[in-house]
C-alpha cells in the first residue's frame, strides 16, 4: 500500500514542525515533506506527486496564494487537495483563497483537533482518507494529548476574529467580561468573530496598542518593548490565564491607512506586570516566528515610528 505524502509549507520553521509532529502522531505511516516558502514548494511538486498541501499564506519569494494559483494551472495538480494554515483569517482573505481554488482553511493559532479536521476532509473528498486511516493506531489519542502542538494551543479550539479597527479598551473602567467559549471549527472559517472583553484602565504611558488572539479567544494589549525578534506586551487579566508556549497571532497597525501586520509566534514568558498576587495586568513576552522579509521590514519601520513618537521602547 503506497503511503499518502503530504507537503508543509511554511516560512517558520517552528510552525512546520508543529504541524509534522500533530500529523505524525495521528498518521504513523504518512509521508512528509517541507519547504520554506512557495518557490521551494513549487520545485518539490514538480518533481514529485504529493497527495495533500498545507501551506502558509505570506512567505518570502512566492507567497501561499501565489503557490496555489499556480497549482491550480497545472493539469496534474488541479484536483490535488490544497489547505491553508495561516493568521489570514479574514473573510476577505478567505474569499480570496477560494476564488483561487482552495479546499480548506485553517486559521492560526489553531488546534491538533482543527488541523487534523481540515486534512481528512480534504482527503475524504479525493478518495486518500481511507489510506491515511489505517495507517493509524487503534487508539487515536496522541495528536490530542500532551504533544507540542497540544502545549502550545491549550488543546482548546481557536477563536479567531479578523483583524479589527483598533479600539480603546483602556478608557473607561468597567467590570471584565468572561473569557469567550472555545468554539469548533465550522467550514472554512474556524468560528464567528467575537468582540474582546472590556477592560479596566491599563497603564499604556502612552505606548502603542495592538490585538493578540489567543487560543481561548483575542485580548486587547499594549506594546513595552518592541524588537526584530519579540514584542514585550501588557494585558488585562483575565479568568481564563495565558499559557507559556501558547501560539498566538500579534495583530499591529500602523500609519493612516491602517496597515496591518499579522505576526505569528508564542508566549515565551508570562510574569505579573504588578508586584502582588492579584495583579490586575499580565506582561507577556512574545516571540516572533516569521521569517518573511515583508514583516521583518514592517516591524523596522514600527520600531522606527514608535521610537519616535515613545510609545515603546525600542530592542525588548
Amino acid at each position: 500500500m503506497s503511503k499518502v505524502s503530504v507537503l508543509v509549507v511554511d516560512d517558520a520553521s517552528f510552525i512546520r514542525d508543529l504541524v509534522k509532529k500533530c500529523l505524525r502522531n495521528y498518521f504513523p505511516g504518512i509521508r512528509i515533506e517541507d519547504a520554506v516558502n512557495g518557490k521551494k514548494a513549487q520545485a518539490l511538486l514538480a518533481r514529485e506527486a504529493f497527495d495533500l498541501v498545507l501551506c502558509d499564506w505570506e512567505m518570502p519569494e512566492m507567497s501561499g496564494l501565489e503557490l496555489l494559483t499556480w497549482c491550480r494551472e497545472q493539469d496534474n495538480l488541479k484536483t490535488m487537495p490544497f489547505v491553508m494554515v495561516t493568521s489570514r483569517g479574514d473573510k476577505e482573505n478567505v474569499v480570496q483563497a477560494i476564488q483561487a481554488g482552495v479546499s480548506g482553511y485553517v486559521s492560526k493559532p489553531f488546534t491538533n483537533e482543527q488541523l487534523l479536521t481540515k486534512v481528512k476532509q480534504a482527503l475524504n473528498k479525493v478518495g486518500k482518507l481511507d489510506t491515511l486511516m489505517n495507517s493509524a493506531p487503534t487508539k487515536m489519542n496522541s495528536a490530542f494529548g500532551n504533544d507540542s502542538l497540544s502545549a502550545l494551543t491549550g488543546g482548546k479550539a481557536a477563536v479567531v476574529a479578523p483583524a479589527a479597527a483598533p479600539v480603546n479598551p483602556f478608557a473607561k473602567p468597567a467590570a471584565a467580561a468572561p473569557a469567550p467559549a472555545a468554539a469548533p471549527s465550522r467550514g472554512l472559517l474556524n468560528s464567528p468573530p467575537i468582540k474582546p472583553p472590556a477592560t479596566s484602565a491599563a497603564p499604556t504611558g502612552g505606548r502603542g496598542q495592538g490585538q493578540l488572539r489567543l487560543p481561548n479567544g483575542i485580548q486587547q494589549c499594549v506594546i513595552k518593548a518592541l524588537s526584530l525578534k519579540e514584542a514585550l506586551l501588557v494585558v488585562k487579566r483575565t479568568d481564563t490565564l495565558p499559557q507559556v508556549l501558547d501560539s498566538a497571532v500579534l495583530d499591529l497597525e500602523q500609519g493612516d491607512n491602517a496597515e496591518t501586520a499579522r505576526l505569528n509566534g508564542y508566549l515565551h514568558a508570562i510574569v505579573a506586570h504588578e508586584p502582588k498576587p492579584d495583579s490586575d495586568w499580565l506582561q507577556l513576552t512574545f516571540r516572533f516566528v516569521d521569517q518573511d522579509a515583508q514583516k521583518l521590514d514592517y516591524i523596522s519601520r514600527l520600531i522606527a515610528r514608535g521610537t519616535a513618537q515613545k510609545h515603546f521602547v525600542p530592542g525588548a
